[in-house]
């Protein structure tokens, strides 16, 4: 490409065809042009691309923080919590923690609770039948199903609960 086409004295070196050279010298130096202007596309339209992307991301980060916020704002308090969980009892089994603010437990909700006597007429009547159990767990609301039943441990649930302060 960039060897000389003449020789010591200025003339046209005999042992190459010079214009089959100079020919092919121009279509490379063409398609490089090319290949830059190309490059130079497809780097616009990559920085495009990630610019939007990043956007997006953030649209939706801010969106899911909204969301997270409007979710937390809209649980109800918490009437029960529980105190403990012995392992290997229904309320383990079915996934209940320590600390699980109680938010539903059957049919018993923040707005009919008084006493801890509602939960126990709730699982009294409903022994061997599934109760749904909403709970607040790290700020989030998880339902969970529990079948009060008989085991090798006191009561039907395995687990303590006490009312929460209003």
């Amino acid at each position: 490409m960039d060897g000389p086409l003449v020789d010591r004295d200025g003339y046209p070196r005999a042992d190459i065809d010079i214009f089959q050279v100079r020919t092919a010298r121009h279509n490379i130096i063409c398609l490089q042009n090319d290949h830059k202007s190309i490059m130079k596309e497809i780097e616009e339209a990559l920085h495009n691309l990630h610019a939007r992307e990043k956007e997006k991301r953030q649209k939706d980060e801010a969106e899911a923080k909204a969301e997270a916020l409007q979710h937390n704002q809209s649980l109800p308090d918490a009437f029960a919590k529980v105190d403990a969980v012995t392992p290997g009892s229904p309320a383990s089994m079915c996934g209940l923690q320590v600390g699980d603010e109680i938010i539903a437990f059957g049919s018993v909700n923040p707005n009919n609770f008084q006493t801890l006597q509602n939960i126990a007429a709730v699982v009294q009547h409903s022994e061997g039948k599934p109760l749904s159990v909403t709970v607040v767990r790290d700020g989030k609301s998880v339902h969970l199903g529990l079948t009060p039943q008989r085991w090798s441990g006191k009561g039907l649930l395995g687990c303590n609960i006490i009312p929460m302060k209003k």
